[in-house]
């Protein structure tokens, strides 16, 4: 097995959980990585879809004699995995396993994932990065409202917030009034959730007569979802927290990846566990910095099942200009959306969060909406359904015209498409406690 990394348990900078390995010089960061990466192209040749396509190109440790050289390795795609079911990729015997999760299979047949009990440590060091980053504390209570099924949200953040000391409220996903009601009898410093559902408990407490912004928490860590820079000010005004984002995904390792700092100028990449690169979807080729394109992720320290160039499908941006927390490592934005979320309408590239966006410029709307696509004929045609405020509603049907047209203008001038706008009352856009569904696409697009 891998030897992990030393761990600093009480580091002198308070928002820096391990300082030698978050703010390692860049020169010994990369060669670190080179290290690891040739340690992992010999590791992975016992995995027979590895081994194939190394065999095939004349791959092996010895052929990696820089970074660059990265590129010369093939790409691994979910479907490769699923090929692979259930757990064809594994890379260690199988009595090494220590815990196996899975994605909810929404978009086809579940993925699995195994780890060993060095993984499992070295998820739970990741996730304390992040959090500790973010605020948390050893003497804080954070309250996790993600799901502990397969999942892996629920148990990274789980096992993260122990590792930094801070005590654990495990109430799992739904039940709002549940959730507000142990907030308040617990005192819960940190809430643990997607930041769809952050809005749903503000919205519970306003139900509840509660004014959202006297809850105890003072920290969101969230996640799980694409959101926007205005949702965030939308949660942090309405439960009165500071929110940070976090990013991973399951086939990598979970939540983990990257995460922010104080300055929340991108999410920092754990660089020293994982090469991260940011392609043209459709060429493969490596976008300039700044500009947006697919992440593909290699793991350099999973030992159960490493992934060689995993194509997550996330679309980002990559920033490496120099943060002021100190960290040297690689930014990521957050998530804008993904390849196979988006939508092309009449020859226009359109994300979800685009909509968010301009729906959250305008001033009495919320980031509770629906994106209906339909082909009555031969053109698309976009509906957006968003709820505004009470205090908006009116019978004036002039004024609910001039807000539409206000909506339409705003989300023309942001997603380049013209939509049709339907004002809705609050608690009229269905609610999720999981990921977030925005778009009902009705058009047949396989004819």
């Amino acid at each position: 097995m891998l030897a992990q990394p030393h761990q600093t348990h009480r580091q002198q900078d308070p928002l820096i959980w391990d300082r030698e390995a978050e703010t390692r010089p860049r020169e010994a960061l990369e060669a670190l990585q080179l290290e690891r990466l040739r340690d992992l192209v010999a590791r992975v040749a016992r995995v027979p879809f590895y081994r194939d396509r190394f065999a095939r190109q004349a791959i092996g440790p010895h052929s990696i004699h820089s970074l660059a050289d990265l590129r010369r390795l093939p790409f691994t795609t979910k479907d490769d995995l699923r090929a692979q079911h259930p757990l064809g990729f594994l890379a260690v015997p199988r009595g090494q396993v220590a815990r196996i999760h899975g994605s909810s299979g929404t978009t086809g047949r579940p993925t699995f994932v195994a780890y060993t009990k060095g993984d499992l440590a070295l998820w739970s060091n990741l996730c304390a990065r992040f959090l500790v980053a973010g605020g948390l504390r050893p003497e804080h209570t954070a309250q996790v409202a993600f799901g502990y099924g397969l999942f892996t949200g629920g148990f990274g953040l789980h096992y993260g917030i122990e590792r930094v000391g801070a005590a654990v409220i495990p109430v799992s996903a739904g039940n709002t009034r549940r959730q507000i009601e142990i907030m308040r009898d617990l005192g819960s410093d940190a809430l643990i959730c997607t930041p769809s559902y952050a809005l749903t408990i503000a919205d519970g407490a306003r139900e509840l007569g509660l004014d959202p912004r006297a809850l105890p928490i003072r920290y969101g860590f969230f996640g799980g979802e694409p959101w926007t820079e205005d949702m965030r000010r939308e949660i942090e005004d309405q439960l009165d927290i500071v929110a940070t984002n976090n990013y991973g995904l399951s086939e990598v390792i979970g939540p983990g990846v990257s995460g922010e700092c104080p300055a929340r100028a991108g999410m920092h990449i754990q660089e020293d566990h994982f090469l991260v690169e940011c392609l043209d979807p459709e060429t493969l080729e490596p976008v300039p910095d700044g500009e947006p394109g697919e992440l593909v992720i290699t793991t350099l320290t999973r030992e159960a099942m490493p992934m060689v160039r995993y194509r997550t499908r996330d679309i980002a941006r990559l920033d490496r200009a120099p943060c002021a927390c100190g960290r040297q490592t690689l930014r990521m934005s957050r998530v804008t959306g993904r390849t196979d979320d988006m939508l092309i309408i009449r020859g226009v590239n359109v994300f979800p969060s685009q909509i968010e966006e301009a729906l959250l410029r305008v001033e009495g709307t919320t980031p509770h909406y629906l994106i209906e696509v339909a082909r009555p004929g031969t053109l698309d045609e976009v509906h957006v359904k968003v709820e505004i405020r009470p205090e908006l509603f009116s019978d004036r049907m002039d004024r609910m015209q001039a807000l539409c047209e206000r909506i339409s203008r705003e989300i023309q001038t942001v997603a380049g498409i013209r939509a049709h706008v339907d004002l809705v009352e609050p608690q009229h856009i269905e609610r999720f406690v999981g990921k977030a569904k925005r778009v009902h696409d009705r058009r047949n697009l396989t004819d």
